[in-house]
């Protein structure tokens, strides 16, 4: 299976957060959206559009408990790292991805093809699709 066929289940809207924006109004769209995670974009001239990085709720705990209450007033840019953004594309194996997310400790990736954010995939989605596939075998073998 591939990241594209788990894309194709999910809303096509990617909730996103600009790098200036503070740990609140990130908190606020994760709230909004009830989501774990956002994508970090930032606008270079020469690329246009870019995602940088992940923002979760992860994030949001650091900020506090190094900051205290001053952490909802940080940028997300300040706390994020933008060393090398970890993506994949749709035409990916969701195995390929998986690998991704232990190897890097995370559970979100952002999905980009042809330089164009399309999408994010957790280990969630994964999981679920993984128990989707062997739903038919549980089913058969207890019958």
């Amino acid at each position: 299976m591939q990241v594209g066929d788990i894309l194709r289940k999910k809303a096509a809207r990617v909730a996103t957060v600009r790098m200036n924006e503070t740990v609140a109004i990130a908190a606020q769209l994760m709230r909004s959206g009830n989501i774990s995670a956002l994508v970090v974009k930032d606008v270079v001239r020469t690329e246009g559009n870019t995602a940088v990085g992940m923002f979760t709720e992860r994030d949001v705990v650091r900020a506090i408990a190094q900051h205290g209450a001053a952490g909802v007033n940080m940028r997300v840019s300040q706390l994020i790292s933008v060393q090398q953004l970890v993506s994949c594309t749709s035409t990916d194996t969701l195995e390929h991805v998986r690998h991704l997310m232990s190897k890097h400790h995370i559970r979100h990736v952002p999905v980009i093809d042809n330089f164009s954010l399309i999408g994010v995939i957790s280990i969630r989605d994964i999981f679920n699709a993984f128990d989707d596939e062997a739903t038919p075998f549980t089913l058969a073998a207890s019958a």
